[in-house]
């Protein structure tokens, strides 16, 4: 409910003033170290809401019929901005709906080693092993370098995990013996472009699809497919949940629990009672 008639609510800006809000916007997530991507989420919101001559409810319910993820997008945009950038309270209240539990694809441990089998080039087969032998994201793979990889101790050094976050994960003998074979130098990156760089995004992607298709596999499979898999796959086997936890680098152990809902160590055993 509004406090005051609309004229109060609406700031209209100039064009420098906008300029110097976004700038200060740019500056406050760059200390919170927010990711690229809420970076230019905020950033481009931010600039809509500015030119839009709305308050921050008229603003929210322009996008009260896009999705769920993007209207918590918006909102937590807005609050950002008035807490941070403009220094005031954010009023509005409005309840967000909760994110809806989409279960993630699983692979079965043949489908893993049928697009595994069906890899014939080194490095692309490495980068499957890097995402289910290791559970890594697909930015993970494209910032693992070789001194992140202890032969000796048998671990990996995950150092550019997500939120800046660093985590140790056992180095498997697959994935092992594949590095050892792969390159003499063991300099650098791991997974490097034809001109040395890091690969893309869409690259590794590619790779993963390609993988699966020529799999024969119907699932629509993604990078973090193998991850989810990675993580299923252990709890199916008697791993515990919080050890998962540790190797995926969740913060929060709610996170990680949604491959209870995906493992069927415990559905088939209630297939047997009837």
């Amino acid at each position: 409910m509004f406090v005051g008639n609309r004229e109060e609510m609406v700031k209209t800006y100039s064009q420098t003033e906008k300029t110097k809000l976004c700038d200060i916007l740019r500056e406050e997530i760059a200390l919170r170290r927010y990711s690229p991507k809420t970076k230019k989420a905020y950033t481009t919101i931010i600039e809509k809401f500015l030119t839009s001559n709305a308050t921050p409810r008229e603003f929210l319910l322009l996008h009260s019929n896009k999705s769920t993820s993007t209207m918590r997008s918006v909102y937590f945009a807005l609050k950002f901005f008035h807490e941070y950038v403009i220094d005031k309270p954010f009023k509005e209240k409005l309840p967000l709906a909760k994110k809806s539990l989409k279960l993630p694809v699983i692979l079965s441990r043949d489908e893993i080693q049928n697009i595994i089998r069906s890899t014939h080039n080194v490095k692309h087969r490495i980068i499957l092993h890097l995402l289910y032998y290791a559970g890594l994201r697909l930015n993970e793979v494209r910032n693992i370098a070789w001194r992140d990889i202890d032969f000796t101790r048998e671990m990996i050094h995950v150092r550019k995990a997500k939120g800046d976050k660093e985590r140790m994960v056992f180095l498997h003998k697959n994935l092992c013996n594949s590095l050892q074979d792969y390159s003499i130098t063991q300099e650098g990156y791991i997974i490097t472009s034809i001109k040395g760089g890091r690969l893309s995004k869409r690259t590794i992607q590619q790779v993963v699809k390609r993988a699966s298709h020529k799999a024969n596999i119907k699932k629509n499979v993604t990078p973090h497919t193998l991850r989810h898999s990675f993580a299923t796959h252990l709890l199916e086997s008697g791993v515990d949940i919080r050890y998962i936890q540790k190797l995926l680098g969740h913060k929060d152990l709610k996170t990680t629990q949604i491959y209870t809902h995906v493992a069927n160590k415990d559905i088939t055993k209630l297939a047997e009672l009837l």
